[in-house]
């Protein structure tokens, strides 16, 4: 039985990963989770220099999810690269880097320096806000999506992963930008644009006043959005929203996912993915299913 799955010329052991600001980079799951049994560990996302984040509070339980507005607070490249990489590599897994910006220098700046460093793809975060135009983040206008992804490709060591934001009139647009601007892969969706107030105190739940929504309540809309990227681009696609068992992650392999990524659920249970990887291959032997490439995209 083959579970491998090959994204931009990486072979991954299995098509399960983490996703990126909900396993740390790693070390923190590893008393839980066998890190030599993921296809890969996404780091939490890197800057070229620490983030401190949003103000408190900034995370909220909401029905079916949870909202967070955590603002990509980070150590930054320097303790990143000294602490985290020798971590990981102790692991039999790919580690893929999840990289994020206030500007296009900012992205550059972590690109280049992770070309010297042994790490497998970048996964670049454009929900980022795009400080020079105004805070509107760099997923959600077409042509920044190709210039960025332009921009970081020349100086990119690694393949690269563009993240995909759902907060956007029409996804497959954002793809086809992505694509033409030479991404590697895409990986969607990020979190969903929410709100919570708490009506007690007349106040809302997060000093940011809004948050990124994630959980099972966003699968629906994940696994449409990766079914109509998968049907419009020529590249493989990571897939990921409210996943938590190996039924949820077949889902999106059948909508035309090559891998999937796994985030809040970790939250609840630390375990979900390994639990994930047998499931899919108990899945795989339920259904007489030699090669795991054989059921991506095959609902069509």
């Amino acid at each position: 039985m083959n579970t491998k799955v090959n994204i931009a010329g990486v072979e991954f052991k299995n098509p399960v990963m983490e996703a990126s600001g909900t396993f740390g980079s790693g070390a923190e799951y590893s008393e839980f989770v066998d890190l030599n049994k993921l296809g890969a560990v996404v780091t939490k996302g890197v800057a070229n220099v620490p983030w401190p984040g949003n103000p408190t509070p900034r995370i909220a339980e909401t029905y079916g999810g949870m909202l967070n507005a955590i603002g990509l607070q980070n150590p930054g490249f320097d303790l990143f690269a000294k602490r985290d990489i020798p971590f990981l590599k102790q692991f039999d897994t790919k580690i893929i880097v999840n990289v994020c910006g206030h500007s296009t220098e900012e992205y550059i700046d972590v690109v280049e320096k992770l070309g010297n460093e042994p790490v497998d793809m970048l996964e670049i975060n454009i929900s980022c806000p795009n400080v020079k135009e105004g805070g509107i983040a760099f997923g959600q206008d077409p042509k920044a999506v190709e210039a960025i992804t332009k921009e970081v490709k020349k100086v990119a060591k690694q393949p690269i992963i563009m993240k995909l934001s759902p907060n956007v009139t029409d996804i497959t647009v954002m793809a086809k930008a992505a694509e033409a601007g030479g991404a590697d892969a895409l990986s969607l969706i990020n979190t969903i644009t929410g709100m919570k107030i708490d009506v007690e105190r007349q106040k809302f739940a997060l000093a940011n006043k809004t948050g990124g929504l994630s959980g099972p309540a966003i699968k629906p809309v994940a696994v449409r959005m990766v079914y109509q990227v998968a049907n419009t681009v020529n590249i493989p696609i990571i897939g990921m929203g409210g996943i938590k068992d190996a039924n949820d992650a077949m889902e999106f392999i059948l909508a035309g996912a090559t891998a999937v990524s796994i985030g809040t659920a970790n939250f609840t249970n630390p375990l979900v993915t390994e639990e994930v990887v047998a499931g899919i291959e108990d899945y795989m032997r339920r259904h007489n299913v030699e090669d795991i490439n054989s059921l991506i995209g095959l609902v069509k």
